[in-house]
C-alpha cells in the first residue's frame, strides 16, 4: 500500500469515487516473430479518489494517460486490473443490470460536442436518449424533464426542434451536458471539455458547470491539458506523465509549491507571455517528447526528459509519497531539489480574465 494511499484511508463516506491501482494496457501484437506481443501502458497503477462535491482536474500533456482513465472509470475501455469503486461499489465487477443503475449516476462530457451529437437527430431527442435507455419516468415526465434541461443551461425551449448543425460551439456543449444531466448523475466526468471552444465560449460553459454544481451538489472529474482552466476550475488536481501520476494536492500547492519537476515544466509552459514565462522557460521547460508508452523502460518515466536525473531515476519506479498532507510527489529526488516559488497571481489567467 502506497502513503497516498494509506493517508487517504480515513472518511471514506466523504468520497464519491476511489480508484485503486487501474492499469489499462493495450496490446499492439508481436514485434518479430518468436517474440511476445507488446503492450501500450496507457495506465499504469493509477490511484486517487474524489471527494463528494468537488472538482478533481488531471493534467498532462498529449499521451499522458488522461483521457484513457476517463474512458476506464467509465467502462468505455477494458480495464487490465485494478478497482474502481463507486458508491461504495467496485464497478468493474458490475454487467447488466447493475451496470445500467449505476450509468444513471456515472455521465461523461466529450471534447468535441458536434462529434458527440447524433447530426440527424434533433436536439430534444438526444437529451431524452439516455432517459429512453435507462428507462426513467413516463413519457410525458421525459418530455417535460427535457424542457428543464434546456432551460437549465441556457437554451430556449424550441432549441429541442433543431438539428446540432444550427448551433454554434457553445451552444453544442451546453446540449451534450444537458443530456449528461438528463439522468440526474452524482458524478460527470468532463474530459476536455472545453478544449475545442475560444477562451470567451469557454467561461461561460465553466460558469454553468459551477452553477450546476452548487445547485445540484455534483462531482467532477476535469480532465484537460489547459493549466489556466485547471487552476480556476479545480479543488484538486493530479499530474500525469506517461500512464503515471508524478504529483498530486490540492490547487493552491500544484500552483504555489509544486515539487515534481514535470509540473514546473507545465507551469513554465503555461504562463502568460512576458518576461515571467521567458525566464521560467529557460529554467523549468523541458525539451523533446515523451517516450513511447510501448513497454516503457524501467525507472521514473519522466527519467529520459528530466535535467535533474540521476541513474537511479533511470532504474527504479519512484513511488507517489506524502511530503506533507494531501500533497503527494513520485519522485527519487523530492528532498533535494529546490523547489521554484511560483506566484499563481503572476502567472495569469486568460480563461478568468474573460469571465
Amino acid at each position: 500500500m502506497t502513503a497516498l494511499q494509506t493517508v487517504q484511508s480515513s472518511d471514506d463516506s466523504d468520497f464519491l469515487l476511489d480508484v485503486n491501482d487501474l492499469v489499462v494496457h493495450f496490446e499492439t501484437g508481436k514485434r518479430r516473430p518468436f517474440q511476445g506481443p507488446s503492450y501500450v501502458h496507457a495506465v499504469d497503477g493509477v490511484s486517487f479518489r474524489v471527494r463528494r462535491g468537488t472538482t478533481f482536474g488531471i493534467v498532462g500533456e498529449s499521451g499522458s494517460g488522461k483521457s484513457t482513465t476517463a474512458q476506464a472509470i467509465m467502462r468505455l475501455v477494458p480495464v487490465t486490473s485494478g478497482q474502481i469503486v463507486f458508491h461504495g461499489r467496485n464497478i468493474l465487477d458490475l454487467a447488466g443490470k447493475p451496470l445500467r443503475e449505476v450509468r444513471k449516476q456515472l455521465q461523461i462530457v466529450f471534447q468535441d460536442p458536434f462529434s458527440a451529437l447524433n447530426p440527424r437527430r434533433r436536439a430534444g431527442d438526444q437529451i431524452r436518449e439516455p432517459l429512453d435507455l435507462l428507462n426513467i419516468g413516463s413519457r410525458g415526465e421525459r418530455d417535460e424533464r427535457v424542457r428543464r434541461l434546456l432551460g437549465e443551461v441556457g437554451l430556449p425551449p424550441q432549441a429541442a426542434d433543431l438539428f446540432p448543425h444550427q448551433f454554434s460551439g457553445g451552444q453544442r456543449q451546453r446540449l451534450c451536458i444537458a443530456r449528461a444531466l438528463a439522468p440526474e448523475p452524482d458524478l460527470i466526468v468532463c474530459d476536455e471539455a472545453v478544449s475545442a471552444l475560444d477562451v470567451a465560449i469557454q467561461a461561460q460553459i465553466l460558469n454553468l458547470l459551477k452553477r450546476l454544481q452548487r445547485e445540484r451538489g455534483l462531482t467532477y472529474i476535469f480532465i484537460s491539458h489547459d493549466l489556466s482552466v485547471i487552476q480556476q476550475f479545480c479543488d484538486e488536481i493530479a499530474v500525469m506523465y506517461l500512464g503515471k501520476i508524478v504529483e498530486q494536492a490540492p490547487t493552491a500547492g500544484i500552483f504555489v509549491e509544486p515539487r515534481h519537476p514535470y509540473t514546473w515544466s507545465l507551469i513554465a509552459a503555461a504562463a502568460p507571455p512576458g518576461p515571467i514565462r521567458d525566464e521560467l522557460k529557460r529554467r523549468y521547460l523541458v525539451k523533446g517528447d515523451p517516450p513511447s508508452p510501448v513497454d516503457p523502460a524501467p525507472g521514473c518515466r519522466f527519467a529520459q526528459r528530466c535535467p535533474s536525473a540521476t541513474e537511479n531515476c533511470r532504474i527504479v519506479l519512484p513511488q507517489l509519497d506524502a511530503i506533507r498532507p494531501h500533497h503527494y510527489v513520485a519522485c527519487h529526488r523530492v528532498g533535494e531539489l529546490d523547489p521554484p516559488a511560483f506566484d499563481a497571481a503572476a502567472m495569469g489567467n486568460p480563461v478568468q480574465q474573460s469571465m
